[in-house]
């Protein structure tokens, strides 16, 4: 299958008072046309900033980004300006990601007008199109952000988002900010879209039941880096590495008196500015052996479509 893209060993550092703090650690992914790809993890561990990078949203330290074979590092700010309609992303905040002084037609029409594409008629039936495509109400047209709910609101910021008719979108928490109950609305319509669309996605999350819902492979990450990635199915029926089943046991069960094993990890996230040397987990992992603090572990493949950076699953297969 065709890889929409590539990302080869990105980093992305920030220089702070305490030091260089390694928010995205030399991480290698790729998504397949038509896909979409969960990146999972706490608080922290560098998800966003991976989504952003990969948009040079903020300028990657080191690494390659490849989108649809051609090297987006390399591209000068005006091809790079051209590039960025077939490249969106949908924000996680949909009250301050939008301008609160334009009306929500105003807001979808941004796009358009940035790229010369607004024409006041058919720019008009653009606008009322992409409301549509989301479930706006035509009577909305005119009202501004802080009139709508947070479900709206990220309707509109998911239209925004397609105005440019995009083959690839960046989902950066896009449900964490709203109730549970809409939540599942601007999933399920973000799936039709994709199917309808022919979309690809890279979905960020830190809350694995929503990655399950939406992702046919999911990356799991760990302090800037990823330690895990398979399919959705497998993620959840045969974890591998220690982070990864300890974020699993964390899940409640919705079943009365039915109760899950926890794996409690002791000891705090250590800090990207100073990272235990060796396994990035080893600090925390109930596992740990001795060389696990002297070598980071190597990523193997212990199953096709299944790669794990753990010295227990290279041990184990020779």
């Amino acid at each position: 299958m065709e890889h929409v893209l590539e990302v080869r060993n990105l980093h992305k550092d920030f220089h702070t008072k305490k030091g260089l703090l390694k928010a995205v650690n030399n991480i290698s992914l790729y998504i397949s046309r038509g896909e979409t790809l969960g990146i999972v993890g706490e608080s922290g561990c560098g998800k966003s900033t991976t989504g952003r990078a990969v948009l040079r949203l903020v300028e990657p330290t080191a690494g390659e980004v490849l989108f649809e074979g051609k090297s987006i590092l390399e591209l000068k700010p005006a091809q790079m300006r051209n590039m960025r309609r077939d490249m969106q992303i949908i924000f996680q905040d949909p009250f301050a990601s939008l301008d609160p002084r334009i009306s929500i037609s105003e807001i979808i029409a941004e796009p358009l007008r940035v790229f010369n594409l607004y024409k006041k008629q058919g720019g008009e039936r653009r606008v009322a199109e992409l409301m549509d495509l989301v479930g706006l109400s035509k009577r909305l047209v005119n009202t501004f952000p802080h009139e709508l709910d947070g479900g709206r609101r990220q309707r509109v910021g998911v239209a925004r988002a397609l105005a440019l008719d995009p083959k690839f979108i960046v989902c950066d928490e896009p449900v964490s900010a709203l109730d549970v109950s809409i939540q599942a609305q601007i999933l399920n319509l973000l799936q039709d879209i994709q199917q309808r669309l022919g979309l690809t996605y890279m979905f960020i999350s830190h809350d694995l039941n929503v990655v399950k819902h939406v992702s046919n492979r999911v990356a799991v990450m760990y302090l800037g880096k990823i330690v895990e990635t398979t399919t959705s199915h497998n993620i959840f029926t045969n974890p591998q590495h220690p982070y990864t089943k300890a974020l699993l046991s964390a899940i409640p069960i919705p079943k009365v008196g039915q109760k899950r094993q926890r794996i409690l990890l002791e000891g705090d996230v250590p800090s990207p500015v100073n990272p235990p040397s060796g396994c990035i987990f080893s600090a925390r992992c109930p596992y740990v052996m001795e060389k696990c603090r002297q070598q980071e572990p190597p990523m193997v493949e212990p199953a096709p479509e299944h790669t794990v950076s753990c010295y227990l699953v290279s041990d184990e297969m020779g």
